[in-house]
């Protein structure tokens, strides 16, 4: 559920900030004012198409942000936990910038999502009806979905045959490539096994080419080493200059007057421990010189060793590490290939039983769905009725997947109307005008919308070309759908305003030569006046004022009634 709005710089909106509740709750106003605006920040805020014209005059950027609480939606949780947004029970987050440059910034929970993420998101929160865009129900590839979620209880026979469908896609795809490209086949197992073969040969360590990079470059410049080595010994300990033996001499001395001064002392201190450092490092070098040998072959070996390793880098990898992940890779693709090289027989005989069990459990699926198409069209005709649309006929239309086994099964479904008797039978997202679309619209969302999950929907001016009793028909039937879902309206029919829960109104203003619209949760006494002027228009009088009293007592009435109905039941 949608608890808060927050908007920045957006079109003619500079400031605005909005609580909302649960149920149903209206937006109205004089055209202009900037309702479809927070429904376009809505839309946006859901991951729609983002432009830097939304951006408002003079500001650099715009800022939408929503907070959401979660519902128990597994669907919704898994999505969240599989892109990493860790998410409580206390909410939601979704924000999104939009930059003059055309940069949009999206946010859920603080964390950088890309616009795709968001979207995903977003569709599972927020469901935008408006005059020209019925989302899913308009579209022909959701409507076997809709089928699915009315189906109770329909998700794990579901889930079984994805699983079988995948498994038998799986071993299909491995046999026909298998069999239309034998030789490249063949080509890529001998690869294969060359490739892992060369590197299990080099019997590579991490850690190795440095280690030999070391030893290399000790043996390449030996002489410079010796020579080194041997001239400091010399200059240490040798026959002609004995530094070490001077400097314990006067290290002796130094000691003898050590015992005078702490100064003295320290110095002293200091000396000899400069001293046996010297003769330490005299005894090392001794050492060195002694272990060093000059080895040519051995030379030749780290030579050949790695070049055998910068080989293997240059055709697997950058690094030993990368050779062995490359190693590990293709040795696992080899062991998969060897399972199935010489068996194309049994290859088959696995993806006909795979098949097999995939169809039985797809024509399962079909005999459900075909069972609750039958109850579906009957309720959605009971739900036209309802909107004086009881002349026309809704079928749900099945015909086989193009593919004998598919994603959904062996199914496709589209939603098929007949508005009026004696008109052709057609589909839903061609064959309806536009007040009549709307009507189909609620009718079906209603059934649909307490088993769908979406937490906000939203309906913008969808009772455009409405009047009448058809027109109190809608507001009852939108009232009703906000009893299973938060529900958001836009409307300029007071039979509308009149049900919902909570009324606001916006109003569009000029400060200092700019247009700013604002926003205000109405009061009763608002609300009576707001209907009123929806009534009549501009001249409002006691009699219109009367009559919004008593639309306002009626739709309260209603409402109080279907709550009683619904605890009984």
């Amino acid at each position: 559920m949608l608890q808060e709005l927050t908007i920045r710089d957006f079109a003619i909106i500079e400031k605005m900030d909005i609580d909302f509740r649960a149920g149903m709750t209206v937006l109205t106003g004089e055209t202009g004012a900037g309702k479809s605006i927070v429904i376009d920040a809505l839309g946006l805020l859901a991951g729609g198409r983002g432009s830097q014209e939304f951006i408002r005059k003079g500001a650099s950027k715009s800022m939408l942000q929503g907070l959401f609480s979660l519902s128990t939606d597994d669907v919704l949780n898994a999505l969240l936990d599989e892109i990493g947004i860790e998410h409580e029970d206390d909410g939601l987050i979704l924000q999104r910038d939009l930059y003059r440059n055309g940069r949009s910034v999206c946010r859920i929970n603080g964390i950088l999502v890309n616009l795709s993420v968001l979207r995903q998101v977003g569709e599972k929160l927020i469901d935008i009806h408006g005059q020209n865009e019925h989302q899913e129900l308009m579209k022909t590839e959701r409507h076997i979905f809709l089928l699915d979620e009315y189906i109770p209880s329909f998700a794990s026979l579901k889930k079984q045959y994805q699983q079988a469908f995948q498994k038998y896609s799986s071993l299909k795809t491995a046999l026909e490539k298998k069999e239309t490209n034998e030789k490249e086949w063949v080509q890529r197992l001998d690869m294969l096994k060359f490739q892992v073969k060369e590197i299990e040969d080099a019997d590579l360590k991490i850690g190795e080419e440095k280690k030999l990079n070391t030893e290399k470059s000790q043996l390449e410049n030996y002489q410079t080493i010796r020579s080194a080595l041997l001239r400091s010994y010399q200059l240490l300990s040798g026959e002609t200059t004995d530094t070490l033996g001077q400097i314990g001499g006067a290290m002796e001395e130094l000691n003898n007057i050590a015992s005078y001064s702490d100064k003295l002392q320290a110095i002293s201190e200091g000396f000899a421990n400069a001293f046996y450092a010297l003769q330490d490092a005299a005894h090392e070098i001794s050492g060195e010189l002694d272990m060093m040998e000059w080895d040519e072959d051995r030379l030749n070996e780290l030579v050949q060793r790695l070049e055998l390793i910068h080989q293997l880098e240059h055709k697997y990898g950058d690094s030993i590490e990368q050779v062995l992940k490359y190693q590990q890779k293709i040795t696992h693709e080899l062991s998969e290939m060897q399972k199935t090289e010489n068996n194309s027989e049994q290859q088959k005989e696995a993806v006909l039983s795979a098949f097999e069990a995939a169809k039985q459990l797809a024509n399962k699926l079909s005999v459900k769905r075909h069972e609750a198409a039958k109850k579906l069209q009957k309720d959605v005709h009971q739900q036209l009725k309802e909107l004086f649309m009881d002349k026309a006929l809704f079928e749900v239309k099945f015909k086989r997947s193009k593919n004998e086994l598919g994603r959904e099964g062996i199914d496709e479904v589209e939603f098929y109307i007949q508005t009026n008797p004696g008109e052709t039978m057609g589909p839903l997202a061609k064959i309806a005008s536009g007040g009549e679309l709307s009507r189909i619209m609620l009718a079906l969302k209603t059934i649909f919308a307490q088993t769908q999950g979406v937490t906000s929907i939203i309906f913008d001016e969808v009772d455009t070309g409405v009047s009448g009793r058809v027109a109190q028909a809608i507001a009852e039937k939108i009232s009703q759908i906000a009893s299973h879902s938060q529900v958001l309206c836009i409307t300029h029919l007071p039979q509308v305003a009149a049900i919902s829960d909570h009324h606001y109104f916006l109003a569009k203003h000029t400060v200092d030569g700019r247009t700013e619209t604002t926003i205000k949760k109405m009061s009763m006494h608002e609300r009576v006046n707001e209907l009123a002027r929806m009534l009549a228009g501009t001249t409002i009088t006691k009699l219109t004022l009367e009559h919004a009293e008593e639309l306002l007592k009626m739709s309260n009435e209603l409402k109080k009634k279907r709550a009683e109905k619904m605890q009984k039941n």
